[in-house]
């Protein structure tokens, strides 16, 4: 499965973006997919997750109440609604399927995008 995301961009604190992750070459419904995150310096952490049916969404602390998760089996694509943007947002955002059910470790992780930068200003 090849993973493309994007939607990244600048945005100033409390505006919005939408992330898009588009898949092909592999059976996208039958993974869940994840969204994670990179900000300089640091390792990268877990946003949230979205089951193979769209069913269950799970989001970090973080990003609770502020991000959305949801899925188009049709068009094979996973998007990362951004609400309430913070200056410590900030980070390469990363898609991926899930090969395991553990969604917020990295290593359950079959398959990553390239990744795409959000900077958000104060």
């Amino acid at each position: 499965v090849q993973l493309q995301a994007s939607g990244g961009g600048l945005v100033q604190a409390g505006g919005s973006l939408r992330l898009s992750c588009a898949a092909s070459g592999g059976s996208f419904s039958s993974y869940a997919m994840g969204w994670f995150r990179q900000a300089p310096g640091k390792e990268r952490e877990f946003v949230g997750a979205v089951s193979w049916n769209g069913g269950s969404t799970f989001y970090s602390m973080s990003v609770k109440g502020r991000f959305t998760i949801s899925r188009d089996n049709v068009k094979n694509t996973v998007y990362l609604q951004m609400n309430s943007l913070k200056p410590e947002d900030t980070a390469v955002y990363y898609c991926a399927a899930a090969a395991g059910s553990d969604y917020s470790y990295t290593n359950e992780y079959k398959y990553w995008g390239q990744g795409t930068l959000v900077t958000v200003s104060s």
